[in-house]
């Protein structure tokens, strides 16, 4: 195509989306989105549109500007980590304008938003940059400051923060000892596997930024974030402290067993050995050990993944419910509106979860929080709760010491063939190394007419939200979150032998109740 035929389509591409109706608003920044951009990846026409599109922030309506700095951000970020490539520095010649733009905003606007998150691809303009968002500082809140401070920070591994800062630096308060731990760990690791987290960090941090700003520029004006205060790390130095016998597990011993040969488990009051292996199994602070395969001495864990040493952290199970899950349901959920409560939560799990004779169990039950909602509705005594992370039992064991607490795997679970009443997967299947296999084990060990309840998420409408969704990395998606298709998940569901009762949600989020056929 000739230079000329080149601007024509741009330009018709650009005008379109700037003078289309509401009505055809989303259908016609998709269309220019696609013309540039596919899931990543640049097109030729990438390059020579960026100036109409800066050209075009003083042609739009108020309304449209946020798109356009979201558009602008993408393109940029389609070279990271590269901040210097031909594209960016396109976008980047525009910087003027944005900080003029910057200057005019208020706090959670759109076209804010959609400005802290095009900015913060231009590390170079640090200082610049930061001076401009110090002047309208009340203007910006402190979590989308200190993202942008963040994402224009130049690695230094000498003085870094790695995990400690999604959703925002703001939110992590730490004391001595989790900055010592911290430390041991990031200065332990080798110059690759530092650059590797750190990008890991960013690519989260922009997805999270890019999100919001999508769904701002969409919707309106995100709802304020009500923080809520995280618990004493303390209590969970308590609760390590506090002795559990093997009695609390041996009530449902006839469900359990050997997750290496699949026998029965024998409970003397001390420990737990299989009866067909005579493999030993620890209870440690009240905590169950049955991972499969042999047993991790402390300390020979490899120092290079990084998000595992971070699941590790002490104090993350008491982060993750105060700061952690809220922050992770707008961006996955888009519920920037706060459309879905946990009251919402609370009610479907209370009127959903219709168990079989047999355990109840929470699977992959972090914290607690919808534990205790699942005790209030089946009774704590018929509970099992099960999860990967020591941290997270260590914080759910405080807050049910009562429930039995199990360390094992979600794709290989230490229960019998049609063992157990019902399962509840709550904003977990995601994050499961192969969903498929994890719903494969929960039909497995369901008795018939029991039932699996979970939430998840589907990916978004459009391919823009759908690659701020796949940005986050934490551990078990080191290569972008993994979420779903509805086809998908009926596909599984069916395949293990269960028939879908509910499904509902609103925005992305997947509310799902199944039960297990005979």
């Amino acid at each position: 195509m000739s230079v000329s035929g080149t601007s024509a389509q741009i330009a018709e591409l650009a005008d379109g989306f700037v003078n289309a109706p509401p009505e055809r608003l989303d259908e016609q920044f998709r269309r220019l989105t696609g013309a540039l951009w596919d899931d990543g990846v640049l097109t030729e026409l990438a390059l020579p549109a960026v100036p109409a599109l800066v050209a075009r922030l003083d042609k739009a309506a108020d309304d449209r500007k946020g798109h356009l700095a979201v558009l602008l951000g993408v393109l940029a970020e389609a070279e990271f980590p590269a901040t210097d490539g031909p594209v960016a520095t396109a976008v980047r010649a525009g910087l003027d304008r944005y900080l003029e733009l910057l200057a005019q905003g208020a706090d959670r606007d759109p076209l804010t938003l959609g400005l802290v998150y095009l900015l913060a691809h231009f590390p170079g303009d640090r200082e610049r940059i930061l001076a401009a968002a110090d002047a309208v500082t009340p203007s910006l809140s402190d979590d989308d400051l200190t993202r942008l401070v963040r994402l224009l920070t130049p690695a230094d591994q000498a003085n870094a923060d790695l995990g400690r800062v999604w959703p925002s630096p703001s939110v992590w308060g730490l004391d001595e000892s989790e900055r010592d731990f911290d430390t041991s760990w990031i200065t332990a690791l080798t110059p690759e596997q530092f650059t590797a987290a750190w990008r890991n960090d960013q690519r989260t941090l922009f997805g999270h930024a890019g999100a919001k700003a999508y769904w701002a520029a969409r919707h309106g004006v995100p709802a304020p974030i009500v923080a809520a205060p995280v618990p004493d790390p303390g209590t969970l130095e308590a609760g390590r402290q506090a002795e559990v016998g093997t009695g609390i597990f041996g009530r449902h011993a006839a469900a359990l067993r050997c997750p290496n040969c699949h026998e029965a488990l024998a409970f003397d009051g001390e420990g737990v050995t299989c009866t067909g292996c005579a493999t030993a199994y620890p209870v440690a602070g009240g905590i169950l050990d049955l991972m499969p395969g042999d047993r991790v001495a402390p300390g020979d864990e490899d120092t290079g993944d990084a998000l595992h040493k971070l699941a590790a952290m002490p104090s993350m199970g008491l982060y993750y419910e105060a700061v952690l899950r809220p922050a992770f349901l707008r961006a996955m959920g888009s519920n920037w509106d706060e459309a879905v409560t946990p009251a919402d939560e609370d009610r479907y799990i209370a009127e959903h979860v219709a168990p079989a004779d047999g355990p109840v169990l929470d699977l992959a039950a972090g914290a607690g929080r919808w534990t205790t909602v699942l005790a209030e509705a089946v009774g704590p005594e018929r509970l099992v709760a099960l999860d990967v992370s020591v941290p997270m039992l260590a914080a759910l064991r405080i807050a049910l010491p009562g429930v039995p607490a199990l360390q094992a795997s979600a794709l290989e679970l230490p229960f019998e063939d049609g063992s157990l009443g019902a399962v509840l997967c709550w904003n977990a299947l995601q994050a499961l190394p192969d969903a498929a296999a994890g719903i494969a084990e929960v039909g497995r060990c369901l008795r018939p007419g029991g039932t699996f309840t979970l939430l998840t998420f589907r990916w978004g409408d459009d391919a823009l939200y759908s690659y701020f969704q796949h940005a986050h990395r934490f551990p078990n998606a080191e290569d972008g979150m993994r979420l779903f298709s509805l086809d998908e998940l009926r596909g599984w569901l069916a395949d293990a032998g269960m028939r879908v009762r509910d499904e509902s949600g609103s925005g992305t989020f997947v509310f799902l109740t199944a039960e297990r056929v005979a």
